[in-house]
């Protein structure tokens, strides 16, 4: 699996897992790994925000 469909993966497993609270458990794990100091965690957890906010704002029925 390339890291592209992998961020896609975790974008999906999110929305599923933490349903309404997604966004805030996104922006949780963004925080605390840029407190910790790790950009690669931090660059990741951004990837995997923006793919979460396409599946957000995808159109109603599409991948449900």
């Amino acid at each position: 699996m390339t890291a592209e469909l992998e961020r896609w993966a975790e974008a999906l497993a999110i929305e599923r897992r933490f349903g309404e609270q997604a966004t805030q458990h996104i922006a949780e794990r963004i925080t605390a790994l840029a407190v910790a100091g790790d950009d690669a965690g931090v660059a990741r957890w951004i990837a995997i925000a923006d793919r979460f906010d396409q599946l957000r704002d995808r159109p109603d029925g599409l991948l449900q």
